[in-house]
Order: C-alpha cells, then sequence, then structure tokens
C-alpha cells in the first residue's frame, strides 16, 4: 500500500508541474503571441515623426555628398558642402514646397555634375557621374514627396524633365573617366514616381470614399426625418380635415336654428362657411404633395392596405393593437392610471403611434422579453410608459432605415412634449412620452387668451403646472435630443 501511496503521489506531483509547465506557455502565448498593443494616443510627436526621418536623412545626404563631392569627386570643400547643403535642403524644403525643392535639387545636381566634370581626368579614379550615390538619394526624396502632393501630370513632368537632363549631362555633353548612373538613376526615378502617385490615388480614394459615405448618411437621415413627417401630416390631414368639415355645417345649418336671424348673423356665418371651405381646400392641396405614389394602398396600423380616408386611430383601438402584438407572440400587460377626459385627436393618434412603436421594437429586438404599456392621464397631458424587461437571447440582425424612434420625436416635438428612450439597469428598456393637452398653438396654450401670454394674465390650468415641468408621476423634463437605442434600432412602424 505505501508503494502506491508513493506512486500516486509522484503522479499527482507531476501532473501537478505539468499544469504548471502548460499554464506558463499559455500565458507566453497569450502575451507575445496573440496580445493586442493599445492604440497609439493622437500626439504632436506623431504626427512630426515622418518630417524628423527626413531631416535625418538630409543630415545624412549632406555629409555623404559633402565628402564624396570632396574627396572624390575633387571639388573644393567649401563648394562641396554648398552643394551637398542644397540637395539636402531640397529634401526639407519638399515638405512644404515640393516643386520648388524639385528646381532647387536639380539645380544642385547639374552645378554638382559640371564641377566634377571639370576635375576629371584621364588618369584618376572614375568617380560616379553625373549622380551620386548621396545626390540620388537625396533625389529620391524629393521626387516621392513631389509624388504624393502634386497632381500626376506633374509628377510625370518632373521626372521626364530629370530623365532629359540626366541625358543631356551624360549622354550629349559627357565625361572623360567615369562610371556612369544615368540609368539607374532614371529608373529608381521612375519608381519612386510611380510609387509616389499611387499612393496619392489611394489617398485621394479614400477620402472621397469618407465624404461620399459621410454624404449619404446624412441624406438617408434627412430623406427619413423627411418621410416620418410626411407621415405624420397624413394622419394628421384627416383629423384636421374633419375638423374643418364639421365648422362648415355648423356654420351652414346654425341659421336654421334661430328664428329670424339677422342679416348681419346670416353674412358673419355664410364667411365662417366660406373660409372654412376654402382652409379646407388649401388643406388638401397642400397636404395633397405629402400623399404617397399610390394612395390607394396606404399602409394601415395594423400593417395592410386601406383606402386613402381611412380613419385615422385613437387610444379607444390600444386593446385591439395589444391583442396583435399578443398574437405575434409578445406577453404585454396594459395599465391605467388617473382620471381619463377627452384628449385632443392629435394627442391620442400621437400616444397610439408611440405605443405601437415601442411595442414593435420590443417584438423585434428584445426576443423573449416582456412588456409594459402604462398610460397615466393628468390635468394637463397624457403620460405613455412603455417598458420591457431584459431580451433572453440576442435579436436577430435586422435591415431597416432605423426611423421608429425619429417618428415618435417629430411626434412629440409636434406637440411640444418630452420623450425619453434609455436602457434600465436591470438590462431592460424604457420608453417614456409626456403628451400636453395645450400644445403651443392651441387656444390655451402660451399665445392663447387663457396662456401667460394672453389677455387674462394666467396659465390657464388648475394649478401651476406646465408640460416643461410634468409632476412627479411624468417622465423628466429630458430634451428630445434623447440618447439613442443602445441594445435595439427603431426600424418600421408596423407590428
Amino acid at each position: 500500500m505505501s508503494r502506491v501511496g508513493r506512486v500516486m503521489r509522484w503522479g499527482s506531483r507531476r501532473m501537478t508541474r505539468g499544469g504548471r509547465v502548460e499554464r506558463v506557455l499559455r500565458v507566453l502565448h497569450d502575451d507575445l503571441w496573440t496580445w493586442r498593443s493599445d492604440p497609439l494616443p493622437p500626439s504632436v510627436w506623431l504626427r512630426w515623426f515622418p518630417h524628423g526621418v527626413v531631416c535625418l536623412a538630409a543630415l545624412g545626404v549632406l555629409l555623404g555628398d559633402a565628402a564624396q563631392l570632396g574627396e572624390n569627386g575633387g571639388v573644393d570643400p567649401g563648394f562641396a558642402f554648398l552643394i551637398a547643403l542644397a540637395q539636402a535642403g531640397a529634401m526639407v524644403f519638399a515638405l512644404w514646397r515640393p516643386v520648388a525643392a524639385w528646381w532647387l535639387s536639380m539645380a544642385a545636381m547639374l552645378v554638382g555634375a559640371f564641377a566634377v566634370r571639370s576635375e576629371m581626368d584621364a588618369g584618376g579614379a572614375k568617380f560616379t557621374w553625373p549622380w551620386p550615390v548621396a545626390g540620388i538619394i537625396a533625389h529620391l526624396f524629393v521626387l516621392l514627396l513631389l509624388a504624393l502632393r502634386v497632381r500626376t501630370r506633374v509628377a510625370v513632368e518632373a521626372l521626364a524633365l530629370t530623365a532629359l537632363a540626366t541625358y543631356v549631362v551624360q549622354g550629349l555633353v559627357g565625361a572623360l573617366n567615369y562610371q556612369p548612373t544615368g540609368q539607374l538613376a532614371v529608373i529608381l526615378f521612375a519608381v519612386v514616381v510611380v510609387l509616389g502617385t499611387a499612393l496619392r490615388g489611394r489617398r485621394e480614394a479614400r477620402t472621397e470614399l469618407a465624404q461620399q459615405t459621410s454624404l449619404t448618411a446624412e441624406e438617408r437621415a434627412r430623406r427619413t426625418l423627411l418621410e416620418e413627417r410626411g407621415r405624420i401630416a397624413r394622419e394628421l390631414h384627416d383629423v384636421v380635415a374633419h375638423h374643418m368639415s364639421v365648422i362648415s355645417i355648423q356654420a351652414q345649418v346654425a341659421p336654421l336654428l334661430v328664428e329670424n336671424p339677422p342679416d348681419e348673423l346670416k353674412e358673419n356665418l355664410a364667411g365662417i362657411r366660406q373660409n372654412a371651405l376654402e382652409a379646407l381646400t388649401e388643406l388638401r392641396r397642400v397636404l395633397g404633395v405629402l400623399r404617397s405614389e399610390h394612395p390607394d394602398a396606404l399602409e394601415t396600423p395594423d400593417g395592410g392596405d386601406a383606402a386613402p380616408h381611412a380613419p385615422q386611430p385613437t387610444l379607444d383601438r390600444l386593446d385591439a393593437l395589444v391583442e396583435n402584438i399578443r398574437a405575434a407572440g409578445l406577453t404585454v400587460t396594459t395599465e391605467t392610471s388617473g382620471t381619463r377626459t377627452p384628449l385632443p385627436p392629435g394627442v391620442e393618434l400621437s400616444a397610439y403611434r408611440i405605443v405601437q412603436e415601442a411595442l414593435s421594437n420590443v417584438l423585434r429586438h428584445a426576443p423573449g422579453a416582456t412588456a409594459r404599456v402604462h398610460l397615466t392621464h393628468l390635468p394637463i397631458g397624457l403620460r405613455v410608459d412603455v417598458t420591457n424587461t431584459r431580451p433572453e437571447r440576442a435579436p436577430a440582425p435586422s435591415q431597416g432605415a432605423g426611423h421608429g424612434l425619429l417618428g415618435m420625436r417629430e411626434r412629440v416635438a409636434m406637440l411640444d412634449g418630452t420623450l425619453t428612450a434609455q436602457p434600465l439597469p436591470d438590462g431592460g428598456y424604457q420608453v417614456a412620452a409626456f403628451l400636453p393637452t395645450d400644445g403651443p398653438d392651441s387656444p390655451d396654450g402660451p399665445g392663447g387668451p387663457g396662456g401667460p401670454d394672453g389677455p387674462d394674465g394666467r396659465d390657464g390650468r388648475d394649478g401651476p403646472l406646465s408640460p416643461s415641468t410634468p409632476p412627479s408621476s411624468t417622465p423628466p423634463s429630458t430634451p428630445l435630443s434623447a440618447p439613442p437605442l443602445t441594445h435595439r434600432s427603431t426600424e418600421d412602424d408596423a407590428p
């Protein structure tokens, strides 16, 4: 038994050592093979790094060219230093003025070539001519910076003139005893110009692509906004047209309800009816352009097709909407608090659409979650709360325009209300909207007779509250630029 125990202890020690070695190897693999370094922060040093490289190369060209021209080419040391300084300075100057730097480099090459030519003799050592090695390096930098900064035509013209000058100096003028470098220099110059032109073309293509992407995104957002506003206008058209028709009919019937009405009353009522009919005609004419191309196939609240003048939904149809959502597989509970009072048609329509869009988002972007709809009727407006729990699984990718939240904000802004759309700490999501019953254009609004700017000098409400400062049970007065949706995006209005 003791021998068995020793064997088991020895085996356990070996396994422990093997586990340690495996962990060490895994750590080394993660650290030295697959570890990703942190991105470098944008700093001044990184932006000036290419300039430092060019300046360092220019210093090397200055020292090397001066030594080549003075010691091997027989040029006076002071004059050789000036020629080398011109070629090195052209490299640095090309960072800001590449065309002028190219002219300076060409002039330095020609002066140096003729200065070395005058010192050549038949019996001396051969000198690399007309381009010394340091001169070739300097002109390569100049042409590369030139091709990166100017149009392709200008870079090709500079390369052609460089090749022509090299041919004239080496082929036509010539020298006594030298090692030719013109052909090699021209080939290297051509390669550098092609490389710089390709890099410049790639950079321009990326810049243009980024600009086109930005313009496309802006155009898509603008088109989405216009589509939402047009949709809201189409829906409100029926509501406004209904009221204008009622005014016209009442003005026409009113004289029949009064015995022996005076002529002044008849004229005033006739004028009211005529103005109502004209306003209704103009309203239909202006909002008619907002109709779809095929008005006979407008979308209904339930996602089907309806006639172009179908009645717009109100909160009375909220139960049918919830039942439709439940049939699609979402568990929805509804609650109502407060005393329900008659609401303006625009408020009811906007509340219905907000609930519809919020539930559609839960159904589409929070699989397995449950939703809760809470309507709070207040003396000054209506609060709409739609919350959902944490989704049980990740949603499927959607390909939509993403303008559901935009439509909510447009509807709330039209009524001078507030909207918040934000994630909850438990992983759920909440959409809360406050819709005041007296907007800025209503008779009891700020400019109406009962508003603070009206003739009565009061706010026209039962208490000191206003839509901008709702009571504690109303949603927080967050501006309409609420944070965008995080774990889901809005798309369509149909559930």
